[in-house]
């Protein structure tokens, strides 16, 4: 078997890696070179690439301007945020689908059938849902409650900001739920007899037990929902397109291109080299730290 595996290897592999390296590290390479440098899409502005080098001007101008560190703390706090609701949400639903005797398979399809949706069409449907159902039929002044905080929440920066945990939460607790579900069923049932025995309530079943033996699906789930509410961006784009000061990083870096002119895309790479950065920083750290508790907990 492993003569096989040798045999194969190189043949099955190589045409893997060299897309990776066409598609990603190129690319990548390339992004990175031309953040220190005055390019304008088409052309750089100098001659060639290394006459309009520019060093780290580019990342300078990134931190003097308002709209991206805007969009940088808005972005850290969206996701501080949104990490918190899905996974506390995830974990909700995942306990109340195992505790279901019949028709489980039919909850999670229902909790999960948000996720198979579209960013655009995601952000569209519930633009509409914000504007239309929750300010003029449910709570706005002639609606069936008047609670002035949930109307025009897309016209207010700190309204959005609960709007967009709301959508992303809808969209993505349904498949954390599925990873927490396979942690849940992973648990022996012979832990938990064992503490019924010894007088545990439920309470202290779950501090003791299901939480330790579930790190391992919370390294999994709060990684991916870093990561993905860091990159959000076709839900912030559908939203709110970014207006009332409501940007997310990804969309600064998009429309850098369209606040200056020429565009300074040689900025807007920049930006991205920035987001990349914080993105690998903010996830390495999540990963070292829940894998330390993963060992402590073992």
């Amino acid at each position: 078997m492993d003569k096989y595996y040798k045999k194969w290897f190189l043949p099955v592999v190589t045409p893997a890696a060299i897309l990776f390296f066409a598609v990603i590290v190129i690319p990548f390479a390339a992004g990175v070179l031309y953040s220190f440098t005055s390019w304008r899409g088409t052309y750089f502005a100098g001659g060639g690439v290394f006459e309009s080098f520019v060093g780290f001007d580019n990342y300078i101008a990134a931190f003097k301007n308002p709209r991206f560190t805007n969009a940088f703390f808005y972005t850290v706090k969206f996701t501080l945020l949104a990490v918190v609701v899905i996974n506390v949400v995830a974990l909700v639903l995942a306990l109340m689908v195992t505790s279901v005797r019949q028709g489980a398979g039919v909850y999670r399809t229902v909790f999960f059938l948000p996720n198979l949706l579209g960013g655009l069409a995601l952000g569209f449907i519930w633009q509409f849902i914000f504007q239309n159902v929750f300010s003029d039929i449910l709570f706005g002044a002639n609606g069936i409650v008047s609670i002035p905080f949930l109307t025009n929440m897309l016209q207010d920066s700190n309204k959005a900001l609960i709007a967009l945990v709301f959508m992303v939460t809808w969209q993505m607790a349904g498949y954390m739920m599925i990873i927490y579900i396979t942690g849940l069923n992973n648990i022996p049932a012979d832990l938990y007899e064992a503490a019924q025995i010894d007088g545990a309530g439920k309470l202290q079943q779950f501090k003791v037990i299901t939480l330790p033996m579930l790190m391992p699906a919370i390294t999994i789930v709060f990684f991916l929902t870093l990561a993905n509410c860091f990159k959000l961006l076709d839900q912030n784009v559908a939203l709110t397109d970014g207006n009332f000061n409501t940007r997310l990083l990804a969309m600064q870096i998009l429309r850098t291109t369209r606040d200056t002119a020429p565009p300074d895309y040689g900025m807007a790479q920049a930006q991205a080299v920035i987001f990349f950065v914080l993105i690998a920083a903010v996830t390495l750290i999540q990963l070292s730290v829940t894998k330390r508790r993963e060992v402590e907990l073992s």
